[in-house]
């Protein structure tokens, strides 16, 4: 651990955590590992469960004790706020992402676009990414004086959403949205969701780390998407026409880290 935080400059503490002690008080043993070396090494489920969660390869015995990946965030009392766990052990949120979804801004320039009814700045969680990141796409969103916009659960409407150009070895998540207020339209005696207030929308992105990604995305600099963001506004009166605005997002592409660290003398 000390050999790989003087090869990749790393200053904040590090835990070696032997025998596993801190990971077992978390509850987050990974008991694959073993699977992977036991009795039943070669059924079906558990050569899938190592190649979730261990290795594509096969387990080693050095990987025995070693925790399911993720993050919890603790607060300055010590207290774990919230946390966040990988679905594949290749595919890891970036930290900037994981701050994104909290609602910290990332410190990276947006993009600011003005239609007619709102007020939009997007940016990426990360400026460059690399095969296995899980980030994030944040649109800050401010409806003009007296517009509004549809949220989920509204019939009829063309909801706020976000749609990407689908490529190769690029994966969308289900956007979560915030939460709406009621909007009351009397005349129609209609009562749907709305956004009327500033909001933010969070796209999570994932690139994927499979070998057949890794050499897909091999001697690339970047990696561009292309979407538009789709909603309808209206105003007391007045419904406009559904609106579409393009977007797009460039990230530097960088490596994955695999060498292992060299031992000090």
């Amino acid at each position: 651990m000390a050999a790989f935080s003087k090869q990749r400059g790393i200053t904040f503490p590090l835990l070696s955590d032997a025998g596993s002690v801190t990971i077992k008080q978390y509850g987050i043993l990974n008991p694959v590992p073993e699977w992977g070396l036991g009795p039943d090494k070669d059924d079906p489920a558990v050569r899938a469960e190592v190649q979730k969660y261990v290795s594509v390869n096969q387990a080693r015995p050095d990987m025995v004790g070693m925790s399911f990946p993720g993050t919890f965030i603790v607060d300055r009392q010590g207290r774990v706020t919230s946390r966040f766990f990988e679905d594949f052990y290749f595919e890891r949120n970036t930290v900037s992402s994981i701050m994104t979804r909290l609602g910290d801004n990332a410190p990276i320039a947006g993009t600011r676009v003005s239609t007619g009814q709102l007020d939009v700045t997007t940016y990426p969680s990360d400026s460059a990414v690399a095969p296995g990141n899980r980030f994030s796409l944040a649109f800050e969103i401010q409806p003009h004086s007296g517009i509004h916009v549809y949220a989920p659960g509204a019939r009829d409407y063309r909801v706020i959403a976000l749609k990407i150009e689908p490529q190769p070895f690029v994966r969308l998540l289900p956007m979560k949205y915030p939460a709406s207020q009621i909007y009351f339209f009397k005349p129609l005696n209609e009562r749907v969701p709305v956004y009327q207030k500033p909001f933010t929308l969070v796209q999570e992105v994932i690139l994927e780390g499979t070998a057949q990604a890794q050499a897909a995305f091999r001697g690339k600099d970047s990696v561009t998407l292309n979407g538009t963001l789709e909603y309808q506004a209206c105003d007391d009166k007045i419904c406009f026409n559904p609106a579409s605005v393009p977007l797009s997002w460039t990230l530097t592409l960088r490596p994955i880290v695999v060498e292992r660290p060299i031992p000090p003398r």
